[in-house]
């Protein structure tokens, strides 16, 4: 990769008016610093090393190589697979698998935090849903958040997942069951499948969401 690919800072409007994707941070005294990434498909680390395409040598809690960012069929993507000690957390959340990023999505590693930036001509554009699949809107974040809770073991072991139940989705969102319960039948009735046999519901739900992408932790 060239030097401004392989995620050195840049200052200035440079990364807009390349009109790149950039990494952006700001340091304690409003000083702020930025990593083009290229735009040629690729995979830029994130890491302590100095010989990290974003390298944060000045972060103790970040790992030598930490998290890595990828392009895949034109989509920015990020990743830990267990490469830090700390973790990585997207938007609060702690990465558990690849997930697609989307502009102003925050990334911390260790203290500091990382903003993604796609300016308007690099963002990711809304999926077109396809024939036969409803068109979803009006989502609200705790719908989201059961949706995703409900999904979750099938992003994370599709071949060997067990159905989550309204008491685990409670528990994860301190909720309570009939709150669940009360989310489901709104979700239900948004997918259009309130009139289905109740125990095909759930796996219908699921199934849906999975093929709209609306199960992607930080989707909105």
């Amino acid at each position: 990769m060239s030097n401004m690919a392989r995620g050195e800072a840049v200052g200035g409007s440079r990364a807009q008016d390349h009109g790149a994707a950039y990494l952006s941070h700001w340091g304690a005294q409003a000083e702020q610093r930025r990593w083009l990434l290229p735009t040629d498909p690729g995979v830029v680390t994130i890491g302590r090393a100095p010989s990290a395409d974003v390298s944060l040598t000045g972060d103790i809690q970040v790992s030598r190589v930490h998290a890595v960012i990828e392009r895949i069929a034109g989509q920015w993507t990020i990743v830990d697979d267990g490469l830090s000690r700390n973790g990585t957390f997207l938007n609060g959340r702690r990465l558990a698998h690849r997930v697609r990023l989307r502009d102003r999505d925050k990334i911390r590693v260790g203290e500091t935090v990382l903003t993604f930036c796609a300016p308007p001509q690099t963002a990711t554009q809304q999926t077109v849903v396809g024939g036969g699949l409803p068109a979803i809107t009006g989502l609200t974040d705790r719908q989201h958040s059961v949706l995703v809770a409900l999904c979750r073991p099938y992003r994370e072991a599709p071949t060997y997942a067990t159905a989550v139940s309204n008491e685990q989705i409670a528990k994860e969102l301190f909720l309570s069951v009939d709150a669940v319960k009360t989310h489901l039948r709104v979700l239900f009735h948004k997918f259009g499948i309130d009139a289905l046999p109740q125990n095909q519901k759930r796996a219908r739900l699921v199934e849906l969401a999975l093929q709209l992408g609306l199960a992607d932790e930080t989707e909105s």
